[in-house]
């Protein structure tokens, strides 16, 4: 996987964990009175941000164990269908 797929995949995936641990947060974000649809944007660049302060190597790592887990995942998934 290229370095570039590898960036994507981690920063789609720690976008995708952040949101998950923080939805009550961002719901009371979203739903206070000063909040503008504007403002969207702006918050998913900030949460975006942090995904810059991994080094490369655990990004690949961590990109490889979402790919195992995913795989895991289907397999359960199939296994079920039997």
């Amino acid at each position: 996987m290229s370095e570039k797929n590898i960036d994507i995949a981690f920063s789609s995936g720690y976008l995708q964990r952040l949101t998950q641990e923080l939805s009550e947060d961002l719901d009371k974000v979203r739903n206070a009175d000063d909040f503008k649809v504007e403002s969207v944007p702006f918050l998913v660049y900030a949460l975006a941000q942090g995904s810059f302060q991994f080094p490369k190597n655990d990004k690949k790592r961590i990109v490889q164990a979402m790919e195992e887990q995913m795989e895991d995942e289907q397999t359960n998934n199939k296994q079920r269908k039997r």
